[in-house]
């Protein structure tokens, strides 16, 4: 095995990291500017190179820009006395492995250079992605089943619902449905009709005349008229309005339709492909959803799996994500340890393929090292407890005290995550956030009654029960709290 070299102008720092890796029997060589490291650097490299950032002549960014031109896969450690932001920005983007702020802890110096070792001594096999990204991945029998089906319908003009949780890849499936249809060569246009304003959807749909409402200074076509001789995919098909889905429903009926404002009938030759996360026939029962356009839409059935029901998955999407995700930052892709991995596998993932592919975003990111470990992954992964520790770097997380939107079990946010606030505000909005994202109506009815209850309830126990006197503590009148309580079903109130 090479030896770690050490490069710092200080010749204390150098002495005692030489004397911590020898009781670890590591052998070391040393360096007092970075200009004789770099020289050096054409007889011999190292297995490890630390490196202060700020020293006379040549600085540590300068050789670590030197050393990542010639030797990518080195690991470089940076130190220094200069802890702040730049320094450790540009030592990142510079492909540092770890940034360490002097002064710094000895055993904890010399664990993160074993780490660096075991990185530069491992057997890498980098996984490369293919030449052309595949549609979609799985080798789950459940996706397999989803390709045979995409397959049958290759020929197909058919009317497609596919259904499947938030986050499950239904777009993809709608493009490989386009991609392997007659209509492929013609354009595939996506709206998502959840996105879309109740007031906007109509024009949004169907396109609109000069003239048809204020501000409609020039006449729009419609994603209808975009798609023509191609296929039109309408995302969140449950939410669309109830008034919008006549006029959906006499397009799939009869191909006509008309732009706001118009009086010219408009034919329509788009295969349209549909898709939800909800219960439509439970909106069909409750009247939310009309039946014959239900049955209009669910000729052909496509239920897409959940990633629980495909965990053999993951290792495959997680590999690819990760390659993905480099390329785009132009660096090399972080590759996951075997308990890792296994970890991975084993979480419930609520926003399924799309938080897996924001976590591995994350990891490109924000873990050190090129070999991923338990103790990299955000802290409300590795914190949480049973499935809801599956809760970071999601747009569909669900967080303190908030119910899992596909099975009942709670989640515990270790940690505010993704930069929120610590304290109460990043916990409301961490809550607010899964609530969201696991299409909660009313989120701020909900909320404000729970922050209601929670302040009086408080105050009544400050004030041993004597509401009016909690009234006054909140800054409120006694009506007020007295309505409250009654409104929030607040017990063990008293008169003063």
């Amino acid at each position: 095995m090479k030896p770690i070299w050490i490069v710092d102008d200080d010749e204390s720092i150098r002495w005692v990291l030489e004397k911590a890796l020898a009781r670890e029997n590591l052998a070391t060589k040393s360096f007092a500017n970075a200009r004789d490291a770099i020289a050096a650097l054409e007889f011999d490299t190292p297995q490890v190179l630390v490196s202060d950032i700020r020293m006379p002549g040549a600085s540590g960014l300068e050789l670590l820009q030197t050393v990542k031109s010639r030797f990518p896969g080195l690991p470089v450690i940076i130190i220094t006395a200069f802890s702040d932001l730049d320094s450790a920005v540009a030592a990142f983007q510079g492909g540092a492995f770890e940034y360490l702020a002097k002064p710094f802890d000895i055993d904890k110096a010399v664990e993160l250079i074993r780490r660096a070792l075991e990185e530069s001594l491992r057997e890498t096999s980098v996984e490369s992605g293919p030449s052309e990204t595949p549609e979609i991945l799985g080798q789950a029998p459940a996706m397999q089943e989803v390709f045979r089906a995409i397959g049958r319908l290759s020929q197909s003009n058919v009317t497609v619902l596919i259904t499947g949780e938030s986050g499950s890849g239904k777009e993809l499936v709608a493009r490989a449905l386009h991609k392997h249809s007659p209509r492929a060569a013609q354009p595939f246009i996506a709206l998502n009709t959840a996105a879309i304003p109740k007031d906007l959807l109509e024009s949004e749909l169907f396109g609109h005349e000069r003239g048809a409402f204020t501000g409609a200074q020039t006449t729009r076509r419609g994603r209808f008229e975009q798609a023509e001789n191609g296929t039109l995919f309408l995302d969140e098909i449950g939410d669309m309005p109830f008034d919008l889905q006549t006029r959906l429903l006499r397009v799939l009926s009869d191909g006509h339709f008309y732009r706001v404002g118009g009086h010219q009938p408009m034919k329509a030759n788009v295969r349209v492909i549909t898709a939800t996360h909800q219960n439509l026939e439970q909106r069909v029962r409750d009247g939310l959803f009309r039946e014959d356009l239900y049955h209009r839409l669910n000729v052909i059935r496509l239920r897409l799996p959940s990633l629980r029901e495909r965990r053999e998955d993951i290792p495959i999407l997680v590999r690819h994500f990760l390659v993905q995700s480099a390329r785009q930052l132009g660096v090399e892709a972080k590759r996951m340890s075997e308990p890792t991995m296994q970890f991975l596998s084993n979480l419930d993932l609520p926003g399924n393929v799309r938080q897996l592919e924001n976590l591995c975003n994350w990891i490109t990111v924000m873990a050190p090292g090129q070999t991923v470990e338990i103790k990299d992954l955000p802290l409300e992964l590795t914190q949480g407890q049973g499935d809801g520790a599956a809760t970071a770097v999601s747009a569909d997380v669900a967080p303190a005290n908030v119910a899992h939107p596909h099975g009942g079990q709670v989640f515990e946010a270790a940690a505010p995550v993704n930069g929120a606030p610590p304290g109460w505000i990043g916990l409301l909005e961490l809550q607010a956030a899964g609530m969201l994202g696991a299409g909660q109506q009313e989120v701020m009815a909900v909320l404000g009654r729970q922050f209601e209850s929670a302040l009086i309830k408080t105050a009544l126990k400050h004030t041993h029960g004597r509401k009016n006197d909690a009234a006054v503590r909140l800054g409120i009148g006694r009506n007020t709290i007295t309505r409250k309580i009654s409104e929030l079903g607040i017990d063990g109130a008293k008169d003063d």
